[in-house]
């Protein structure tokens, strides 16, 4: 099963490798500008300057990340619930709900 799927890879991935090189040799180049490399929004010239980034709601983005994507994986495991032990499962969902109360803790 593993040969299978690992033959299967290598045929999509050199399919899809040899579509995209075809497209680049087949498409025609516009010829560079320096008007068409020039920032512009809404038709009106902008002049790059520092961009700012506000980062204080990434704390929001941690726990997203952190109570989400268990979830999802929980919902994967559970359609697999005949070759995984219901033990584990809840074992590991008392795990995820103890990180998740200490990062509230830390909050």
């Amino acid at each position: 099963m593993i040969v299978e799927s690992l033959v299967a890879f290598l045929i999509i991935l050199i399919v899809s490798s040899l579509i995209y090189l075809c497209s680049r040799l087949l498409t025609q180049k516009a010829p560079a500008s320096e008007e068409k490399s020039s920032m512009y929004a809404c038709g009106e010239k902008v002049f790059p300057k520092r961009l700012l980034v506000n980062v204080t709601l990434y704390k929001y983005l941690i726990f997203f990340v952190i109570i989400d994507s268990p979830a999802l994986i929980l919902a994967f495991a559970a359609l697999a619930l005949e070759m995984i032990s219901p033990i584990i499962l809840l074992s590991y969902l008392g795990i995820i709900l103890a990180a998740d109360l200490l990062l509230l803790g830390g909050y």
